[in-house]
């Protein structure tokens, strides 16, 4: 376990600094979702193993990758039957597409899956160019709990997990359990204590850039450092640009959200980080709820109208 809570240190975008004033009753980490799961609460050894259940019930469910899941047989076979937690999970998500204007988009999969992050391999020019007319999330159709498309094909990777922290943080509560922080890989959500202290990680690096200090809510890290390829001084990461089919290039290095529903704070983030820092500012000023933390390229650090940097540390403006 001290080797796997290690390896999380180093893997996460987003992690805990000194969240509550005392240690939690029961904690547990396991690797799934592609990413490293820690859950801690004042619950009881059953509660916890069930919130761990829960996760890999929603992987089956979400996941491109595993045979059997929802989105594995719409894109196999191009519609799909579906629950109704992917139906409305894939309707949240082409919300999301129509507020940015199609930077955000579910059907990048075609592109998405030409990448082998973990082998440090990257698709051709010309096989990128081959699948680009296929993002277009305009392409999904759905009646009722039947999903088709047309000759796309759907990742979630920019949505799920953050759906997934909310409903394991929902059945937390439903326990009874008053106090806990689930960290899903870059997705944290903490509740129960106050002045909660989230240190968000310097670019490329495992220091701390910045804090945040605030009371329950989710904090959901983009960036462009935790999946990428470099090749020839060049940088190419997994948050797509689908006019390129390359990892968008802006004026960010990563991007957290801070609110009430982790599945929003999640596309959001990566609504932002495809949107630049200007343009993510205004989108996250004008709506409610929500706060962002925006690191530049140089280093610098841009927050929302609602928060406020001083000497490393931001809380409520």
């Amino acid at each position: 376990m001290k080797k796997l809570i290690a390896l999380f240190t180093l893997l996460t975008l987003l992690f805990c600094c000194g969240c509550g004033t005392k240690a939690y009753r029961n904690t547990d980490t396991f690797f799934m979702m592609d990413t490293v799961v820690t859950i801690s609460a004042d619950c009881s050894d059953s509660v916890i193993k069930e919130a761990f259940e829960l996760c890999t019930y929603y992987e089956n469910m979400l996941s491109r990758t595993k045979e059997e899941s929802d989105i594995y047989r719409i894109n196999k076979n191009g519609s799909a039957t579906v629950s109704d937690e992917t139906i409305a999970l894939i309707e949240k998500a082409v919300y999301y597409s129509d507020l940015s204007e199609g930077c955000f988009d579910i059907t990048v999969s075609p592109v998405s899956s030409l990448y082998d992050f973990n082998g440090k391999t990257m698709p051709s020019d010309e096989e990128i160019k081959e699948k680009l007319p296929l993002i277009d999330y305009k392409k999904i159709k759905i009646d009722g709990n039947t999903v088709a498309l047309e000759g796309s094909q759907l990742d979630l990777g920019g949505i799920a997990k953050g759906y997934i922290a909310d409903k394991v943080v929902e059945l937390l509560k439903s326990k009874g359990v008053e106090r806990a922080t689930v960290n899903l890989g870059g997705n944290v959500y903490a509740f129960g204590d106050k002045n909660i202290r989230i240190g968000i990680r310097k670019p490329f690096s495992e220091e701390i850039a910045v804090t945040v200090v605030s009371d329950s809510a989710s904090f959901v890290t983009s960036g462009i450092y935790q999946r990428y390829i470099e090749k020839d001084g060049n940088i190419y990461h997994h948050i797509i640009d689908c006019k390129t089919g390359y990892g968008v290039v802006n004026d960010l290095s990563s991007v957290t959200l801070i609110g009430e529903s982790s599945v929003d704070c999640d596309a959001l983030s990566t609504v932002c980080m495809l949107m630049g820092s200007r343009d993510a500012v205004k989108l996250i000023d004008a709506v409610e709820g929500f706060e962002a933390v925006l690191i530049l390229r140089d280093g610098s650090i841009k927050v929302t109208g609602g928060l406020m940097l001083k000497n490393g540390v931001i809380t409520a403006n």
